[in-house]
């Protein structure tokens, strides 16, 4: 076990450490958009993902307590998925289409990579397990790092972040879609390719010549070398694509998936750290914040889970819609 087995905080802090609030998504949301805006959305570019025998799961425990192990057989239904994370114009799009407010926008803030935050910020809130994330007023997905920032950090082509659950699946509604199980992501993720541990294959990154995907290099939190290129987000098509055609579907942004966050297991500690996550959604496919040395996460098996109400800059989703 290396030290990335350890009992830490994931690099993502739930809206409940600091402040927070309800909200009703999917069928409460927008309406379904129209026909015809349902078919230049979803277009000739999602893809069709064959169904089948399938894994989801580790063989090995590389997180404790995380639920990633055992890699057990699963069955799946072919489905159609967007080859991209959802990206800042089509989130764009379906705003102003429907107005539809954000819950960042609704509560006022949410967090922002200390790094990230705009020097002309003076004073913000650290989270309570993850000193690095800042509660910073008026974040949002526009204002990415905080008032004034759209123009540096809001790129079209680039995920839609400080995404909650619920501003995903209501989204995913108004397209005629869904969230993608974590089955499904599982297997879009695999490319066919069977028991691998990324979505190229098993070769592991690493801070200087393997960069297949947008994470960390360097030492985290304090000093990021961007050996990749970016010291944020990539735009949603970027590196290269798995098998199936699939961009960045590890690292970049984690995404939301419809599942509820669940471990199968009856150990103390497990249930334990469930008690504090009850009704929070699993996340999928780790962020440009993940490194090997803190957090392995950007792994097809690596999982993790928020509340459905937090929001940060490197939380996104994509879309599937059945076959």
């Amino acid at each position: 076990m290396t030290e990335t087995g350890s009992e830490k905080a994931c690099c993502t802090p739930s809206g409940g450490e600091s402040g927070g609030g309800e909200k009703s998504g999917g069928a409460n949301g927008p309406l379904p958009a129209t026909s015809d805006e349902r078919k230049s959305i979803l277009s000739a570019d999602a893809i069709l993902i064959p169904g089948g025998a399938g894994l989801i799961g580790s063989q090995q425990e590389y997180i404790q307590h995380d639920g990633e192990a055992p890699m057990r057989p699963t069955k799946v239904k072919p489905f159609r998925m967007a080859p991209t994370a959802v990206t800042n114009a089509e989130f764009a799009r379906f705003v102003d289409a429907t107005n539809f407010v954000t819950e960042a926008e609704e509560f006022g803030w949410s967090f922002v990579f200390w790094s990230a935050v705009s020097k002309d910020i003076e004073m913000t809130q650290a989270a309570v397990q993850t000193q690095w994330w800042r509660k910073v007023d008026g974040a949002t997905w526009r204002d990415i790092n905080g008032p004034g920032t759209e123009v540096e950090a809001w790129h079209p082509d680039h995920p839609a972040v400080h995404i909650s659950w619920h501003d995903a699946e209501a989204y995913a509604n108004w397209v005629g879609g869904r969230l993608p199980t974590e089955t499904e992501w599982e297997h879009a993720a695999r490319g066919g390719q069977g028991d691998v541990k990324f979505p190229w294959g098993d070769a592991e990154p690493n801070d200087t010549d393997s960069l297949p995907c947008n994470i960390w290099q360097g030492n985290f939190p304090n000093i990021n070398s961007c050996a990749d290129g970016y010291s944020e987000t990539a735009p949603a098509k970027s590196f290269e694509a798995n098998p199936f055609g699939l961009y960045n579907m590890v690292g970049n942004v984690w995404e939301w998936t419809a599942d509820t966050y669940k471990i199968r297991s009856l150990k103390k500690p497990v249930k334990e750290k469930l008690k504090n996550m009850r009704g929070y959604k699993l996340l999928k496919g780790g962020s440009f914040l993940c490194h090997k040395s803190y957090c392995y996460r950007y792994r097809i098996a690596a999982r993790s889970g928020n509340s459905p109400d937090s929001t940060t800059t490197h939380q996104g989703f994509r879309v599937v819609w059945d076959a």
